[in-house]
């Protein structure tokens, strides 16, 4: 119960830092939100919305609101990262030497180049005296916000560190489970965005409820392939952070990576369909990242390899498809656990 009253920061007032602030206020955590611009600030305290990013929803009234970093910092003894991938490392750069001693969970699905860095990593760069976790799922920020049942992970080899976010998170609407594989369930959090593009441009052009299966599943081969490669553990990706987040990431409306690629499949630009969006979908970025690494470690992605196509060469899905089809016919799951079980089943 003692862990219960810790002051919780988030830093970021997007759709997701703005929920998790709410749902930890309501639940009465003692939260502030910080976010760089006043004027919104100012209107977020007025009104008790965030009408740019979450409009609809009421906040909770003990929650603080707040363009003062440093001050939100100071009582805060967990802080969340909702911060987008782009602006990470100099919002951390600005607050390293704050944070050393506290629990420091990034919620930010992107990867940094150079260096194919985790945000996490970034964390450790700019706060080395930090407490490091992360947290991903199958989260779609409305839909918590809703106070629709929702379940999330948050990893880090420091179970203390797991069990103390679990304590400030956890609700009757919200489960938290955790898990030691913090750079698996970070890089689930970030690759399944790409896929997400190549989702909604499946639906928008009308394809049949079989290839849609197809190009999710393949999607979850291909990223667990690409992660466990990595280094990360290939179990995680049956879990929520894997397998979770990618369902719910390419067959909702409300994904922003899925509007993406739904925009794109109905003919418009990518300039076009971000503008669209108004927000940061990080899929885009993801995938050029991930083109490049890929083709470095020598790791068989031909999704990955269709969508840069698709995006960035002016390829058409059909085509994308169609050298899917034609590629080699391997095994449907490549990890020795699985063909273990496989051969004690038929006896072989």
């Amino acid at each position: 119960m003692s862990e219960q009253k810790q002051a919780v920061c988030v830093l970021g007032g997007g759709s997701f830092g703005t929920t998790l602030a709410n749902l930890m206020a309501t639940n009465g955590i003692s939260v502030t939100l910080w976010l760089r611009d006043e004027a919104v600030a100012r209107q977020m305290n007025e009104e008790r919305e965030n009408r740019r990013y979450l409009p609809g929803f009421k906040l909770d009234p003990s929650l603080r609101i707040t363009t003062g970093i440093q001050a939100a910092l100071g009582s805060a003894d967990i802080i969340f990262l909702a911060i987008p991938s782009g602006a990470f490392r100099s919002v951390l750069q600005q607050i390293g030497g704050s944070l050393a001693g506290k629990a420091v969970v990034s919620t930010t699905k992107g990867i940094e180049q150079p260096g194919f860095l985790m945000m996490s990593e970034i964390v450790e760069q700019e706060a080395p005296a930090a407490r490091v976790a992360v947290l991903s799922g199958p989260n779609l920020a409305k839909e918590m916000a809703a106070g629709a049942l929702t379940a999330t992970v948050v990893a880090s080899a420091d179970e203390q560190l797991c069990r103390k976010v679990q304590a400030v998170l956890g609700s009757r609407t919200l489960r938290v489970y955790a898990s030691q594989d913090r750079y698996g369930v970070e890089l689930g959090g970030a690759l399944k965005n790409v896929y997400a593009i190549i989702s909604g441009m499946a639906a928008a052009m009308g394809v049949g409820e079989n290839t849609k299966s197809m190009l999710i599943t393949r999607a979850l081969a291909e990223m667990t392939r690409f992660a466990v490669h990595m280094g990360a553990n290939p179990m995680t990706f049956l879990g929520l952070a894997g397998v979770g987040d990618l369902i719910v990431t390419c067959t909702s409306p409300m994904s922003r990576n899925y509007q993406v690629g739904h925009a794109l499949g109905k003919g418009q630009t990518l300039e076009e369909s971000v503008a669209q969006l108004g927000q940061v979908a990080e899929g885009v970025n993801t995938l050029r990242v991930l083109k490049q690494k890929s083709e470095e470690e020598g790791v068989y992605m031909p999704l990955v390899t269709g969508l840069h196509a698709i995006i960035f060469e002016q390829r058409t899905l059909e085509d994308v498809i169609a050298r899917l089809m034609s590629g080699e016919q391997k095994d449907d799951v490549e990890f020795a656990a699985f063909s273990q079980l496989g051969r004690r089943e038929t006896g072989q």
